[in-house]
């Protein structure tokens, strides 16, 4: 999981320019001088070699399809720019760079919660004119995690949402809908099953995942389109915030879960001690592996809300365009090439969701990986994170008070209260 803290920009200061002009700096490492309002109009039209900036614990996805581009731009050559491995080094280092204009690292593959953010802060170049790319192939919630105010402000590069895993050896099909889940789990008890669920409610960004899940499967929202007002206080997002609580309290879901990472929930499902978990599609995975209690007893299916499936909590990866980049033209078409058929056919492979629709309905990837028509269901009806700049401070809010309403230190009604105040402080 991953956040984002907002920072403000800072402006280069003319002296310091000038004199790392008379050193001699080239354009790619060091301050452009210009600010970002002015650089967005620059170089649109702009060739030649670019790097491409990740996270090193996903580059092995990309390398391939860097290789691929490399091989027929000769003249247009991606060089890849690994970032630490911790999301927050990620971030502080991509933000250290922007804020001071430097074009060192021209595409960035940005966690989807980071996007909102760095777009604020005027450092992604708009996906507009003739830097604008189709996306009308791509699944529609990932566009709008990469859309800021109506204006998209980075291509979709790969997505993720969590799903609904199930023992088959205990129930033949999914629930239906929430009620259906929470009535079978007699069958859990009756069979000697330790927990009837688990999923992520320690005290970090998977409890804001779930909190938002089932606020949003029961028809709420967190923040409203200006990803500022607060409206977690409305009916429907306290409904979904106590049947969290309920489902806690209650026994359904387990009460080791607020110990809970996604690890421990892969261990607890794949360990057969519960009938029920929701998880990333990577556990299918797990599941299948030797060892495994549950190989060959595992079905998959979209979360589920009142009245049906749920709205699963997005995940992926954005990549934006450096606004002080010199060549947006090869990385606006960069990105477009990671969105071809080849490329996001790999992603699949490779256990990374893509982002192109057409990718979920290819047969023989269904026979390979059978949880991707429900992943594509659940991708479809998908909410993103709040889409707000002061993400970090947002979250912080989501889990302290969700915290408050598991653990009993709250009511439902004052934790949503509560967490309204702290969002609307975060956003000031």
């Amino acid at each position: 999981m991953r956040s984002f803290n907002t920072r403000s920009r800072v402006a280069v200061a003319a002296s310091a320019v000038a004199l790392l002009a008379l050193a001699g700096c080239s354009s790619d490492d060091s301050g452009s001088g210009a600010s970002a309002s002015d650089a967005a109009t620059q170089n649109l039209d702009g060739r030649g070699a670019i790097s491409f900036a990740m996270g090193k614990n996903d580059t092995d996805k990309l390398q391939p399809v860097i290789a691929k581009w490399n091989a027929t731009h000769p003249d247009e050559q991606v060089s890849l720019k690994e970032l630490p491995g911790e999301a927050d080094d990620q971030r502080n280092k991509l933000e250290q760079s922007l804020q001071a204009g430097n074009a060192d690292y021209d595409v960035m593959a940005l966690d989807v919660v980071w996007t909102a953010g760095f777009a604020a802060n005027g450092w992604l170049q708009p996906l507009e004119g003739p830097l604008a790319i189709d996306t009308a192939n791509l699944l529609p919630s990932t566009v709008e995690t990469a859309t800021y105010r109506g204006q998209l402000v980075a291509g979709p590069q790969n997505t993720n949402a969590q799903l609904l895993y199930y023992r088959t050896d205990l129930t033949p099909q999914a629930p239906a809908d929430w009620k259906a889940l929470t009535d079978s789990c007699a069958v859990a008890k009756d069979k000697g099953v330790q927990d009837c669920m688990v999923t992520q409610l320690k005290q970090y960004e998977g409890l804001t995942v779930n909190t938002t899940q089932f606020i949003n499967s029961w028809g709420g929202s967190v923040v409203g389109a200006d990803g500022k007002t607060p409206e977690v206080t409305s009916p429907q997002a306290e409904a979904g915030l106590q049947a969290l609580v309920d489902a806690y309290q209650g026994g359904t879901i387990a009460k080791r879960a607020t110990g809970f990472t996604e690890e421990e929930t892969a261990l607890a499902f794949v360990g057969g001690e519960s009938m029920y978990a929701y998880n990333w599609p990577y556990m299918w995975d797990n599941a299948q592996k030797d060892g495994s209690k549950v190989k060959g007893n595992v079905g998959v299916a979209p979360i589920v809300g009142p009245n049906g499936a749920g709205a699963s909590t997005l995940g992926g990866y954005n990549n934006g365009i450096n606004v002080f980049s010199k060549n947006k033209a090869t990385a606006r078409d960069f990105i477009a090439f990671v969105q071809n058929d080849e490329n996001q056919m790999s992603f699949a492979d490779a256990s990374f969701p893509p982002v192109l629709k057409s990718v979920y309905d290819d047969p023989a990837l269904q026979a390979k990986y059978p949880y991707l028509p429900a992943l594509k269901a659940a991708l479809e009806n998908a909410k993103p994170r709040p889409v707000t700049p002061n993400y970090t401070q947002v979250s912080k809010a989501i889990q302290d008070n969700a915290n408050s309403a598991l653990t009993g230190a709250a009511t439902v009604d004052k934790a949503a209260t509560d967490m309204a105040a702290a969002i609307t402080a975060a956003n000031q």
